[in-house]
This record gives structure tokens, sequence and C-alpha cells, in this order.
């Protein structure tokens, strides 16, 4: 087994430790309280650093979503409960992980990770924030370090065995790696079972206190969990999150109990989350000229709100090239919301799709004055700025955007791409060498910073800076080879 592998597996363990294991039963019992959420077996500091560590790996082999709307939107919601729940050290990577399936996950260390079929399945913004919410309840209740604490004595073999058996139903397309897993964990399940079930009716309960004070619909749990109770009913095999979250009948009902207990108020989807589905629904569909089909359809049949619908069919219209059928839609959008930055930065989209470049920039440039740490607006004026040939001023741009968000890994690519385009083979090889290093590629990124070594003139201080940098890669590859 290589290197990568290797690492891949003993930083999966986590992740398996912290989530529940599948359950068949639809029965519950009663259990002791947990108490006071312990230390465990790690400190704050150690969490932080094997959630570091989890995310180069999991970077290196699962592509995440390059959508700013859909990064910024999932990043500022969590931040949001964050500041309204127990989380100790609120430090918070966040993942958008492209994929159709129901999923969310919390690794410590303050990982989140979100599948971006969240937004198919949650109907409105407080249903998907209960389960963000239910998430951070996981980190705050510090249940992997608990989890830890618990199972000391058990067999590391057999996590091991159990991790190999998730990573090939991963590559060998499930019913390998479920019977795999079937046979290994058996022995464990009597005992990690009923802790498991202790977590996730305590982080259901944290976590609808956190929602609460968030100022969001705390009905909103339930209905969620009874949205994934149907999904369990009417598919063969439940989506991962379901396997890893069980729902039943009588954690629904608990749900529903305590949301009583607070006042609720009318669950309505804001414009902005419904817009978000729509890039959602665009986004799992591949096939542009499919997407056009399923959005007229959802205006044929009078769906309302109809705002989503026609952003939809507008971004849909410019991916296959109709412009004037995006354009009448995006025209009727921004006579009913003109300061909309969805509207306005399609329509810039648009613009530049023609190569009207000129029409393109010049909304997004004075909408960035106003708000220059708006990730969505950076993101989208730098690949506007790409496409018009603008590479001084997409430097500019990006240099700054990066230096607020030095970890976002689509940031560093889209930086070294207009490096490149520039001329500017120096800064390329850094950027690039920065891109590596998030994603857990060392090897890669050592390269990079060689190659940039070699084009360092006589400035020391850059010089010290990339020699830094190198030092740093050659420390993560050896830390990932467990050297």
């Amino acid at each position: 087994m290589g290197h990568s592998i290797r690492f891949f597996i003993l930083w999966l363990l986590p992740v398996f430790t912290l989530l529940s294991l599948p359950v068949s039963s639809s029965t519950e019992v009663e259990l002791p309280d947990l108490g006071q959420s312990g230390g465990g077996m790690l400190t704050l500091a150690q969490e932080y650093e094997l959630g570091q560590k989890w995310l180069r790996v999991y970077r290196s082999h699962i592509p995440t979503s390059t959508d700013p709307f859909l990064q910024d939107y999932v990043e500022q919601t969590i931040l949001n409960l964050a500041r309204y729940s127990a989380l100790e050290d609120k430090r918070l990577d966040v993942l958008v992980i492209e994929n159709p399936a129901i999923n969310a996950f919390a690794v410590p260390g303050g990982v989140i990770g979100v599948h971006t079929g969240l937004f198919k399945y949650a109907e409105n913004q407080y249903q998907f924030s209960s389960v963000l919410a239910h998430e951070l309840a996981h980190l705050s209740q510090r249940h992997y370090s608990r989890r830890l604490e618990a199972q000391k004595d058990a067999q590391i073999p057999t996590l091991a065995a159990i991790i190999a058996s998730i990573l090939l139903s991963a590559t060998a397309g499930g019913d390998a790696g479920i019977a795999a897993i079937s046979a290994t964990q058996a022995a464990a399940m009597s005992n990690q079972l009923s802790f498991s079930r202790q977590m996730e009716r305590e982080a259901d309960r944290v976590g609808m206190e956190t929602l609460v004070r968030s100022g969001a619909d705390p009905s909103a749990m339930p209905d969620m969990f009874e949205e994934m109770l149907k999904i369990t009913r009417y598919q063969r095999r439940p989506p991962e999150f379901l396997l890893t979250h069980p729902v039943t009948e009588s954690r629904v009902t608990d749900s529903k109990l305590r949301a009583q207990k607070y006042q609720t108020q009318p669950q309505f989807a804001s414009l902005e989350y419904l817009l978000l589905k729509a890039r959602t629904n665009l986004l799992h569909e591949h096939n542009p000229h499919k997407a056009v089909r399923i959005f007229e359809s959802m205006l044929e049949s009078k769906v309302t709100p109809v705002e989503p619908a026609k952003y939809g069919l507008a971004l849909a219209y410019t991916r296959t090239r109709e412009f004037a059928k995006a354009q009448e839609l995006l025209t009727e959008l921004l006579k009913g919301d003109s300061k909309n930055f969805f509207y306005i930065i399609a329509q810039s989209k648009l613009w530049s799709e023609e190569e009207q470049f000129q029409k393109a920039v010049k909304p997004l440039e004075a909408l960035l004055k106003d708000y220059p740490r708006n990730h969505p607006l950076n993101v989208s004026l730098a690949e506007i700025y790409m496409q018009a040939g603008k590479y001084e001023q997409c430097q500019q741009l990006l240099e700054r955007h990066v230096e607020r968000r030095p970890k976002d890994d689509y940031v560093w690519y889209l930086l070294a791409e207009v490096h490149g385009l520039a001329g500017d083979i120096l800064e390329v090889h850094r950027a690039r060498a920065e891109y590596f290093m998030l994603n857990g590629l060392p090897d890669k990124a050592e390269i990079q910073l060689k190659n940039a070594l070699k084009l360092v003139d006589s400035d020391k201080y850059t010089r010290a800076k990339i020699e830094q940098r190198l030092k740093d890669a050659r420390d993560m590859k050896k830390d990932m080879e467990g050297n």
C-alpha cells in the first residue's frame, strides 16, 4: 500500500469514530446522560492539528466546489451558527463538496464538510441550518475525543480494517465495500452503538439550542428529520449521511417535542436560498440542454416564486449560448431587483460570454468599491478579467483576495493561472505550490518551489520566503509518510 493511501486510512479514523455506525433498528433505549463535555484524550490544540492534517489529505482525494456563491453561503451560515454555539475553538474550515447526495460531516479540529446535495433536500435555509447546527454540536461537545476515551481499549487493526472497507466501497463501487464493512464491524458494533446514539441525541439537543439562539425556526430540525426519514423508506440503500446519522421515528418525535418548547415561526425559504438551490440544480446537471428543459418545465408548471426558475434558466441559456433568451430573463429579473448580486453577476457573466468585456466588468468594479471583501464578487470579477485579457488587474485583485482567504485553494488556482497568462513564471510556481500544499500534495509543491528558487534574482527576502515554504513542504511530506 502506498504512502498516500496508508496516510489516508490513518487520518480517516477521526471521521469514522466521530460519526455513528449504520443502524437498522427503529427503536431507541433511554441511556444515562453523558454529563459535561469532556476533554478526553486530546487537547483542543491536538484536535486542531489533527483536523488540519485530515483536511489536506481529504482535499488531495476529493474535489471540492469552486462555486463562490455556495462556498460563501455555507461559510457564513456556519460562522453565524458558531457564534451561538458552545464551540470553544472557533477556527473553522468549511468544505463544499460537489456531490448531489445528501451529506454533511464534522471532523475534530473544526472541519465541516457539506455536500451540495444538501441544498436539494433542505427546503429552506432553516432546515439547511439545522443540519449544520447538529454538526457544530458534534464539535462543541468534543465527541471524537470523548469516544477515544471510551474506546481506548479498542483494537486499531479492527478500526483500520473498517476504514479500508470504506475506501473499498468508495473506489470499487459499493457492494464489495459494504460486505467488507459488515464482516469487520460486527464484533465492535454492540459496544459502539449505544455510545453513538447518545452522541447523536446530544448533538440534536445542543444543535437545537444553537439553532434557537441564532434566531432560526426550531421546527426546522424535526421537519428536516422527517424529510430524511422519507429517504430511508423510499431508497433501497440510504445516502451515506443517513447511515452515519440514522434517523428513527423516536428521534423525530424527540425533536418535535423539543421544538415545541420554543416559539416557532412560519418557515419561508428566502429568495437567496432558492437562488442557491437553482445554482445547485444547474451544477448537478452536466448536460446544459437538459438543464434548460428542467427550468423551462418549472416555469411552465407556474412554480412560485418564479424568480429562482428564471434565474436558473438564464444561467442554463448562457451555458447553451442562447444569449438573447438569457438576456430577456435577466432584464426581467434586474427590473424587479436591480441590486441583487446573483442577477448582476449573471448579467456580467453573460456579457463576458458575448465578449462585451467593458460592459461586463463595470458593474462588478462599482460594487467591489462598496463590498471589497465579497467572495462571489472577487472571484467572478477575477474570472472575467482573465477572460478579457486584463491580467494585471486580475493579479492585483486576486493578490488582495488571497490575503483575506489564504486557505482557499481555488483562489490560489486562479492566481497561478493568471500569473501564467501574464508571463510571471516565478509567481506561477509560488502560487501553484500553495495550491498543492493546501491539497496535501507536498511532492508537487516541492517541485514548484525548487523551480521558483531557480528564478529568484538577488531578492534575499523572496528567496528566504521560498526556502521556508520549501522546508514546510518537506516537513509535510515527512509527516504524511509517518517519518
